[in-house]
């Protein structure tokens, strides 16, 4: 959620951190401050409440601070108000350590007490402030340096971190450690960078290293020294990014997320030759074998927000095509239920950062007990990545918008693949339903394009819907799964109370919420559930509601019920997710754009939920 950004090496500091945390702008953040260090001169700190242009404008755009050493942080207030004592970096009351955090130390409070007894004093409301001073307490007491005085506080330390820490003796070196939180380190040209998510340093190198849970870098210019929390010195492997600094720009685009829904085809594309080859699907590269999905007996699908959604669409389409039952499960939820698994399952955690809290806590609680795990995740290299049995990587680059789309869309067609994948192993499917499957998901991505050429309808109904209250989705089966998407599309970026329902439990509460000119979205995809959608679109339009119809082309008797009607091509019921969502990405956007708001940051919103 935080942003953290760090840099040594020969160049000025403060310009590299601010172009590094407006990357990360994405993220959510409520105040922002850098540390700057010149040669062994004191500390430069500088922070201010509210937007990043306000430090920016503070600094003269980084070059009224010197130094080739420092650290910056965009902060989301979790401990303590939004304010610039609050901000950071903090800094041990000498200043002789000042450091950066993202996460939440649990046992803050048992520390500043611990701390107060021995002289220290604390200015903020923030748990990091007593991290920063529990590691000054060490390295004086024991004075075995940076990294014996980290390693004992993160013994100490209850919870979840990313640090960057700088201390006064050490000139030119930045020191990190982490637990739980995400963090890279490129390494480029004698330079040095550290940061809590790729796009911030994607512009400077594509060579990074991914500091492990428990384990702590030590920072020089051009170089980068591990160890683990017994202090021995480690080797790490550097990995390359395959995005380029471009794929995180605009491209002309005027949002984030207009362009990432434009980006929709080509990394659906892009994700579905990952792993069908000559026709055939081949998982070979998630290192999951044909006998491994014969012998699976039940499937656990785990996932936060979007990604949940992506599961529910997910069940239905494996419980069509296989006999394993499904489960689909928040995250959440899942990680502090006392449940016993059933024999020879399969965990399914669906994450696009790959470092989701309640997610990777799921898939510790699942390996813990002895159950195969499987990631579907966008970052190689992130925590699910590396601790899953088996890795499926969507292949959508680099997503900035806080509001997911193209994740989404590579994390539904990666479900697919899989299903279809379960189906063929264990003989469920004949070979001619086998094909005419894989052909028809191979037309997905130029529907999708179709879908985009005609995005102006949608747009004048965004407009003229833009001022409502209140909205509902409505749908049965996979329509249900993709109007809840569709929903929170709405909610996250329009700030409409906006709820889905399924289209048969209308009758059970939720109809007497419908009034004259409520906004109702009807998705309606699946011809064996068609009529009796229908029908429940008639009952809500009776009631006043002012209704908008989704549906296949074709249907055009929707026209006879619905105010306003948005056609999706025709595919194979089990992939019609896939389209009828685009529709709804536009219609949030479009909605958010004639209201006014920030769409690509949303307020109280981050993009990557790393604390819990």
């Amino acid at each position: 959620m935080c942003g953290i950004v760090g840099f040594t090496g020969n160049s000025v500091a403060a310009p590299i951190l601010l172009d590094g945390l407006s990357k990360l702008e994405y993220r959510g953040y409520d105040s922002a401050g850098i540390a700057v260090r010149d040669g062994d001169k004191d500390f430069e700190v500088v922070k201010a409440k509210g937007k990043l242009k306000s430090l920016i404008e503070m600094t003269d755009h980084g070059n009224a601070v010197k130094g080739t050493c420092g650290i910056g942080h965009t902060r989301w207030a979790t401990h303590g108000e939004p304010s610039v004592l609050n901000a950071h970096p903090h800094a041990s009351d000498d200043e002789n350590v000042v450091a950066v955090h993202n996460g939440i130390i649990e046992n803050f409070q048992e520390i500043k007490e611990k701390l107060s007894k021995s002289g220290y004093t604390f200015k903020s409301q923030t748990d990091t402030e007593a991290a920063v001073k529990l590691i000054d307490y060490y390295y004086k007491k024991y004075n075995l340096g940076p990294v014996d005085s980290i390693a004992r506080a993160m013994m100490r330390i209850r919870g979840s971190y990313a640090l960057c820490v700088m201390f006064k003796d050490y000139p030119g070196q930045i020191y990190t450690a982490r637990k739980d939180s995400p963090m890279i380190i490129g390494v480029s040209d004698g330079q040095t960078y550290v940061a809590s998510d790729v796009p911030a340093i994607l512009k400077y190198t594509r060579n990074v290293y991914y500091i492990g849970n428990l384990e702590i870098a030590k920072l020089e210019k051009g170089s980068v020294t591990f160890y683990n929390i017994d202090r021995e010195e480690i080797t790490k492997t550097l990995t390359e990014i395959k995005w380029d600094a471009e794929a995180a720009e605009k491209g002309g685009y005027e949002h984030f997320m207009l362009k990432e829904i434009h980006e929709q085809p080509k990394v659906i594309a892009d994700t579905i030759k990952s792993v069908v080859k000559k026709g055939r699907i081949n998982f070979e590269n998630i290192n999951l074998t044909d006998e491994e999905m014969k012998n699976i007996s039940q499937i656990y699908i785990v996932a936060c927000g979007s990604a949940y959604h992506v599961g529910m669409a997910a069940q239905y389409v494996i419980e069509e095509l296989t006999s394993l039952p499904v489960r689909v499960e928040l995250a959440s939820e899942f990680r502090y239920r006392k449940m016993k698994f059933v024999k020879d399952s399969l965990v399914i955690i669906i994450s696009q950062s790959g470092e989701t809290a309640d997610s990777l806590a799921a898939l510790r609680e699942a390996k813990e007990n002895g159950i195969k795990t499987l990631g579907i995740v966008n970052v190689v290299g992130s925590s699910i990545a590396r601790e899953a049995d088996n890795v499926f990587y969507t292949l959508a680059g680099p997503e900035i918008s806080v509001a997911t789309t193209k994740a989404y869309s590579t994390q539904l067609v990666a479900a697919y693949l899989l299903a279809i994948g379960f189906a063929k192993a264990r003989e469920e499917i004949t070979d001619e339903r086998y094909k005419e499957l894989l052909d028809e998901i191979n037309t997905i991505p130029d529907k999708i394009s179709r879908i985009l050429e005609d995005k102006e309808r949608i747009q004048w109904f965004s407009a003229k819907v833009a001022a409502v209250d209140d909205a509902f989705f409505i749908g049965r089966g996979i329509d249900y799964a993709i109007g809840m998407e569709g929903s929170l599309k709405m909610k996250e970026i329009s700030y409409i109370h906006s709820e889905a329902y399924a289209a048969g439990e209308l009758k059970h509460g939720p109809i007497s919420l419908i009034e004259n000119g409520t906004l109702v979205i009807g998705v309606n995809t699946q011809p064996e559930l068609y009529e009796k959608t229908v029908s429940n679109m008639v009952e809500v339009k009776s009631r006043g509601a002012y209704l908008m119809g989704l549906t296949t082309y074709g249907n055009y008797s929707m026209e006879d019920t619905a105010d306003f009607t948005v056609y999706i091509p025709n595919t194979d019921p089990l992939f019609a997710g896939s389209l009828s969502v685009i529709p709804l990405q536009l219609l949030g956007y479009y909605i958010s754009v004639a209201r006014g708001y920030d769409v690509d940051k949303p307020r109280n919103l981050a993009k990557s939920v790393t604390v819990e």
